[in-house]
């Protein structure tokens, strides 16, 4: 069943909203392949339909699994104003990554996006937020945070935030496979079921309950380190 995506009513919320999920928002997003290229190499994806399986993997019980999680806890902690419940969710985001490379990627677009917000929308809060946190805190968590300070209402920016990491692999996707244009678009089309239920799942996870394992895709992301001719970090 499709779900109901409700969106900002304020414009300038919007604007927000589709500014910092944009590909041309310097973040560096275009720059990791979340494992995508060793899987490539190894021919465990070689068309569209795997590279829908991958991605799909990825959002049920892999990273998008955990960040949509992470992404509602922050929002909902920053909207209440509770400090130290929103520490509590940078440091976790921080420490739940299975790789180096994930690690990376989370931590680098997360300090990236902070440095960018801070100067472009200027909040105290997400300022001093960064600040406790030495301007290194996980994508989602500061993006959540951001979203509930700039009254950007919780499930649009978490599956803005979903449908963009998914869109980001499949970019990497179309350039490894090698795929076409259209095919690109035909495995985004075919992914919003998947991006859907990861936003229903976000927003109604348990932090102390919430778990996961995706071993082939640690895997991928471990070998990718060692791979030897890579276009992507990660």
């Amino acid at each position: 069943m499709a779900m109901a995506i409700s969106t900002p009513t304020d414009t300038a919320a919007l604007a927000r909203l589709l500014n910092w999920l944009s590909p041309a928002y310097p973040v560096g997003a275009y720059t990791y392949s979340h494992g995508l290229e060793r899987a490539v190499e190894d021919g465990a994806v070689r068309d569209r339909a795997t590279l829908v399986d991958y991605v799909t993997a990825v959002l049920e019980a892999g990273a998008g699994r955990i960040d949509g999680a992470l992404l509602a806890a922050a929002h909902r902690a920053a909207e209440a104003g509770d400090d130290a419940a929103l520490d509590t969710v940078a440091d976790l985001a921080a420490a739940w990554r299975g790789t180096a490379e994930t690690a990376l990627e989370t931590m680098a677009q997360g300090s990236a996006f902070l440095r960018v917000t801070t100067v472009a929308w200027p909040d105290a809060r997400l300022s001093a937020f960064a600040r406790r946190h030495g301007n290194s805190i996980a994508h989602p968590v500061a993006l959540g945070a951001a979203a509930a300070w700039q009254d950007v209402p919780l499930r649009a920016t978490l599956f803005g935030f979903l449908a963009g990491f998914a869109a980001n692999i499949v970019s990497a996707g179309v350039r490894l496979v090698p795929l076409g244009q259209t095919d690109g678009q035909l495995a985004t089309a075919a992914l919003l079921p998947a991006i859907e239920a990861a936003t229903e799942a976000g927003l109604a996870a348990d932090l102390d309950r919430l778990g996961t394992a995706a071993p082939a895709l640690d895997l991928f992301s471990l070998r990718h380190e060692t791979q030897y001719t890579r276009l992507f970090r990660s």
